[in-house]
């Protein structure tokens, strides 16, 4: 009898240490001789006998609770010499299972499972190999705060299965999808997670608590990996691709319809069992999604999403210090000369866009945790053509050839702490001015992750006929992981300061002291599964001179009720305000008191059919000024192939007051009344996990409709204009897309991919009224049409050998 009580209380300590949610999961690493057939059927001899990761447990709805019988997970890895292999059983009911067919590198409304791999178990650093029940591939980095990079792309196998008891998959990712050190007995991080759809139940086998700040930290262990060494990683992917352009110049000696080939090739070479080089050569970003342009009526640019994959793909240690806006390579560069255009010539086509040459990134981490980058990128010289008061046309260089450069250094310290140099470069060929900026950056967590301090300090320099050199630094503590979060930053940079030439920067001049707070609830509730709480408030001061800029402050609450739909309200208030950058001249603006509130609902995105949007409400005090926005989207999945998808957004202003001119060095402000009108519709239909066409039509439509004017004057307030009449200030702006893509993954690495697209851009300083005469009017405008096809294929150097030694 006391054996049995022995036995049973051993039992319930066993059990218990098992659902333990804190204690680090381990699982035993198994080698293979006969690796599996990767057809997502779990019956290969090599399955036997291999331990399984089980008891997943819940990060929502219900963090911390193990998921159940009914749909438990269970999971295995092995090895050999050439990948890690994955096994995985998802008990479900059959039909519950979700699985959507999407492209690559989307989830869609479909259950997932995924590995996710830190090689070198630091902690920081990982990599994540996602699989849908529809069988599609989704991959991505992640980096120490938890950052995903999903532009990060490998080539690896996987198949599924639907059954009875649910769905299955296999996997296999080949080593040289991964980086790892050449160690005889290796440890590596590792997690597994799991989706379930309709219920929006998310599971790992490692828990992760969010209330711990970081994911990669929170992972298990996979221990005992035996005498592996790293692969030779050598990949080419050559392209080519042609191109046929009409847009109806109608000019004599110009040709209305244009056509091209291009070529190249990207190079993928593992320098090392740490660091790889990435290079592309003559690279054609072509078809990749158009820019979504708006009318700006602000003293900042506009920053545009990068859509090229070169410049995605695998840049998270570039992107340290938010210097890097890859888009200032080729596509946004920040420098234009326009001092060879002669008075009485007029532009008759300008280059905007520079041609990416080449572009070359080197990085990887070392087994100690120093992270290594270098990057370069070369554009061609452009010209802008131009034409004299006689009719003769000449080319005028408006850019020149440019060398983009970055040189990162970042190192792993205990704590998921990190210490960082980084400097970007950028040298322009001829008398234009060469700019250069360098930054220390640091971040340390105490041993629980739950408190932190980092900061950075930065230095920019500009070589030219203006030489002169800026600086800035932030400094950031608090409290970072638990139910209630806080922190304090204090931001300054000098009126010198300018990393723009590389970077994306609005305006320097400012130091500001920030505080935040944050309380939120992860344990469901009667009504809700989450509950997120935040009050932030900035104060801003010019550097020099130290003069008051603004105050603002910000609250907010987001919740998710049990039926997965969510709420958010935000509430905004910006005390009166000088403003140095509206007037186009340096000359202070005293802006007026505002406040502004927001409602957003977004629904449980599983239906087939789901709708959401937000409504919008900003009033400025000078001249009762109100905005309004309303935007209300739709989605509707027909079935698993084919979805569509339809946003409207209406955006009107009255009574708004800003700049609109500049006469004689003295700004001339308006009071006028703006709409804006912004709808999409997109479809897709895919054809297998391997195959799809996409397409998104998109009418921008916004105007200004000044109604009274004003000067600036030298105390920053406004007084009315007496002057002579102003015409010719309204403006009216259309953009009208359509990107239809086809994209066939023909072969793992590889795909033939056809584009076509119709672009329109209409400017007036008229407006006319109403919607539809303006939807007709860039209907009916020149239309710039272009149908493209291309061919990449990828060539991996090792099964190349193979194939010759067979």
């Amino acid at each position: 009898m006391k054996r049995c009580a022995f036995l049973f209380f051993v039992f319930i300590y066993s059990f218990c240490k098992a659902q333990d949610p804190a204690r680090q999961k381990n699982l035993n690493a198994v080698r293979t001789i006969e690796p599996p057939k990767i057809d997502g059927i779990l019956d290969d001899a090599c399955w036997l006998d291999v331990p399984g990761a089980t008891d997943f447990f819940e990060i929502r709805p219900v963090p911390g609770r193990v998921e159940t019988k009914n749909r438990r997970t269970e999971m295995k890895v092995i090895y050999d010499d050439v990948a890690v292999y994955v096994y995985a059983r998802m008990y479900d009911h059959p039909d519950s299972v979700s699985h959507e067919l999407v492209s690559r590198d989307n989830i869609g409304n479909a259950d997932f499972i995924s590995i996710i791999v830190d090689p070198f178990y630091d902690k920081m650093n990982g990599n994540g190999f996602f699989v849908t029940a529809a069988g599609v591939q989704f991959d991505a980095k992640y980096s120490q705060v938890g950052d995903e990079d999903a532009n990060w792309n490998a080539v690896w196998e996987s198949a599924v299965k639907l059954d009875d008891q649910g769905w299955t998959c296999e996997m296999k990712i080949p080593y040289s999808a991964l980086r790892f050190s050449g160690k005889d007995v290796q440890n590596w991080g590792l997690n597994f997670s799991r989706r379930i759809q309709r219920s929006n139940t998310q599971t790992f086998w490692n828990f992760v608590d969010p209330k711990v700040n970081g994911f990669i930290n929170q992972e298990g262990l996979w221990t005992g990996i035996k005498n592996i060494k790293p692969p030779l990683r050598l990949s080419f992917s050559p392209y080519v691709s042609a191109y046929v352009n009409h847009y109806p110049l109608n000019q004599p000696g110009v040709k209305n319809t244009t056509a091209r080939f291009n070529g190249g090739m990207d190079v993928k070479y593992g320098i090392n069992n740490s660091f790889t080089l990435d290079m592309t050569l003559v690279p054609d970003f072509g078809q990749v999604q158009s820019d979504n342009r708006i009318l700006n009526l602000t003293p900042f640019e506009v920053k545009f999403n990068e859509n090229r994959q070169f410049f995605t793909e695998g840049t998270e240690l570039f992107n340290k210090g938010d210097l890097f806006y890859s888009k200032r390579i080729g596509s946004i560069p920040s420098y234009y000369d326009y001092a060879g255009i002669k008075d009485g010539e007029t532009i008759v086509k300008d280059q905007k866009e520079a041609k990416v040459l080449n572009a070359t990134k080197i990085s990887g981490r070392t087994a100690k945790g120093l992270g290594i980058g270098i990057f370069n990128a070369i554009t061609n010289a452009m010209d802008t053509e131009v034409e004299d008061a006689q009719g003769n046309l000449s080319l005028v260089e408006t850019q020149p050839l440019t060398n983009y450069n970055i040189l990162v250094f970042d190192q792993s310290l205990k704590n998921n702490s990190s210490a960082t140099f980084i400097n970007t470069n950028v040298l322009r060929q001829g008398s234009a001015y060469d700019a250069n900026v360098s930054a220390l950056l640091f971040n340390l967590n105490n041993k629980k992750n739950v408190y932190f301090v980092n900061g950075e300090a930065k230095m920019s320099y500009l070589k030219g006929a203006d030489s002169h050199t800026g600086y800035s630094y932030a400094f950031k503590f608090g409290k970072q992981s638990g139910n209630f979060t806080w922190n304090y930053q204090q931001k300054y940079a000098d009126d010198q300061f300018d990393p723009s030439d590389m970077g994306f920067f609005t305006n320097n001049n400012f130091f500001d002291q920030r505080w935040g707070l944050g309380y939120n609830v992860y344990k469901p509730g009667k009504f809700y599964n989450q509950w997120e709480n935040w009050f932030n408030m900035v104060y801003s001061r010019r550097a020099t001179p130290g003069a008051y800029q603004s105050f603002t402050m910000n609250a907010g609450s987001w919740m998710q009720f049990k039926n997965l739909w969510s709420a958010e309200f935000d509430a905004s208030y910006n005390a009166r305000r000088n403003d140095f950058y509206e007037s186009r001249n340096g000359q202070v603006y005293k802006a007026p008191e505002s406040y502004g509130i927001a409602l957003y609902v977004n629904p449980n995105r599983a239906k087939a059919y789901n709708f959401g949007g937000n409504i919008r409400f900003w009033e400025q005090m000078l001249f009762k000024g109100k905005e309004y926005n309303f935007y209300l989207f739709q989605n509707f999945r027909l079935n698993d192939k084919v979805a569509f998808g339809l946003d409207l957004n209406f955006n009107p202003n009255y009574n708004y007051v800003n700049w609109v001119t500049t006469q004689g060095g003295q700004s001339i402000f308006s009071r006028y009344d703006r709409r804006t009108v912004e709808n999409s519709f997109d479809a897709k239909y895919t054809f297998t996990n391997k195959m799809g066409v996409t397409v998104v039509l998109r009418h921008y439509w916004s105007d200004r409709r000044n109604k009274e004017y004003f000067i600036l004057k030298p105390d920053g307030n406004l007084a009315n204009y007496m002057g002579a009449p102003l015409a010719g200030l309204d403006r009216n702006y259309n953009v009208f897309n359509i990107d239809l893509i086809y994209v066939w993954q023909f072969a793992p690495g590889s795909e033939l991919s056809l584009s076509y697209k119709d672009a329109a851009e209409t400017s007036h300083n008229y407006y006319t009224e109403r919607y539809n005469k303006n939807l007709q009017g860039i209907l009916s405008a020149p239309q710039n049409n272009s149908l493209s096809v291309k061919v990449l294929c990828y060539i991996d150097y090792l099964n190349l050998r193979k194939k010759r030694k067979a």
